[in-house]
């Protein structure tokens, strides 16, 4: 009997400056679908497996005070402090559609030592987004 604390990894909330735009993008560039965009556009989802992709705007009032502001990296030099990673069946592929979308390109798909094949690009908040290979493919149903 699995136990009532057992957690399930739920959200990643990123958190940018146009929720709508950003999710819009996401959607575009590494193709997810949209799950919702609040009518305030103060809150997105996108549909991505067991673990959904949030966005919310990076000042909020509700959070702030509790938790503390977000810190934004002061140049292009430095980086969030959190990477978002895709898994594609076709990275270079991907990687391309990514950047034609509007992405940064950081770093082109390239194999490493451990066998997978990872790219990189910053989305439009200067995230960086990593793509790589499956390093277990997907169980086929």
């Amino acid at each position: 009997m699995a136990s009532s604390l057992s957690p399930a990894f739920a959200y990643t909330v990123v958190y940018v400056k146009d929720v709508a735009k950003s999710v819009a993008f996401y959607a575009k560039a590494f193709g997810h679908n949209v799950r919702r965009l609040d009518e305030s556009h103060r809150w997105g989802e996108l549909e991505s497996g067991q673990t959904t992709i949030a966005f919310t705007p990076v000042h909020q009032h509700e959070t702030d005070g509790l938790t503390g502001a977000v810190q934004i990296p002061e140049s292009g030099k430095n980086r969030q402090p959190i990477e978002v990673c895709f898994a594609y069946a076709d990275v270079d592929a991907a990687y391309k559609r990514a950047v034609e979308s509007g992405a940064v390109p950081v770093s082109e798909p390239e194999t490493k030592e451990w066998g997978q094949k990872v790219g990189y690009v910053r989305d439009i908040d200067g995230i960086v987004v990593r793509m790589g290979s499956y390093v277990n493919p997907p169980k086929q149903d």
